[in-house]
């Protein structure tokens, strides 16, 4: 081919006329996507420690939560860095602790400390199934064309408890109890989650305690939660 070398010369220039002076880099405006938003899944995974509680109540064995849901995402301001996310997911949580719950031959709900009554047992936790929904305001330093950034995101969580579980185990006897008049179905809690990239710690601290008209041996039961774990956001 006797013109390669015209051709060669010829792209040499193009490329050349494509470099930016770095002199007037800093004039080009940042080109940003109006439709750019931070809609996330989110899974979270947590140990689980019971607050508020009356003094003879201790917490034992592994006590565990897991979560996942999704969150839209509404920016405020023109660079989409800054504002608020509403989700909906479930959300699993399990305390290991020594409060018996049952009930007696008249369908009453019978709370007692396992500790005063000297009971051997094997286990005893409850277990609560909710369906959540996040309320968050968010702040992070990402873009539309980096996915990897810190974020700041605090809020509230609302749930409902839609299944509640309480499990003591002996040797040879097991005791479930699901229907609990006295539990507070619905949840409220405050949250905070900040971190970098997909790997961020989370805490959640309950506001309104499980059982708030209870007493066991003339003390008030409450009972709240605090989740410490890792929250997870997959875009």
């Amino acid at each position: 081919m006797k013109n390669w070398p015209l051709l060669l010369l010829f792209f040499c220039v193009s490329l050349n006329a494509q470099e930016i002076n770095p002199a007037y880099a800093d004039s080009i405006p940042t080109v940003i996507d109006s439709s750019y938003r931070e809609d996330q899944f989110y899974f979270g995974l947590s140990f689980n420690f019971i607050t508020d509680t009356p003094h003879f109540m201790d917490q034992n064995g592994f006590s565990a939560g897991l979560s996942g849901g999704f969150i839209r995402d509404i920016p405020f301001n023109k660079n989409r860095n800054v504002g608020i996310g509403v989700g909906l997911g479930l959300a699993f949580d399990s305390f290991g602790q020594n409060l018996f719950i049952g009930e007696d031959e008249n369908g009453e709900t019978i709370f007692r400390n396992l500790n005063s009554d000297n009971i051997d047992y094997n286990s005893n936790r409850f277990n609560t199934f909710l369906v959540e929904a996040p309320i968050q305001f968010r702040w992070r330093t990402s873009t539309f064309s980096s996915y990897k950034f810190w974020r700041i995101y605090a809020g509230l969580k609302l749930g409902y408890i839609y299944h509640f579980r309480s499990v003591f185990r002996q040797d040879a006897n097991i005791v479930k109890q699901s229907d609990v008049p006295e539990l507070e179905r619905f949840r409220l809690g405050a949250s905070f989650t900040f971190g970098y990239s997909t790997f961020n710690f989370q805490v959640y601290y309950g506001l309104n305690p499980f059982f708030p008209n209870s007493t066991v041996d003339g003390e008030e039961l409450g009972v709240s939660t605090l989740r410490v774990g890792l929250m997870f956001y997959i875009l």
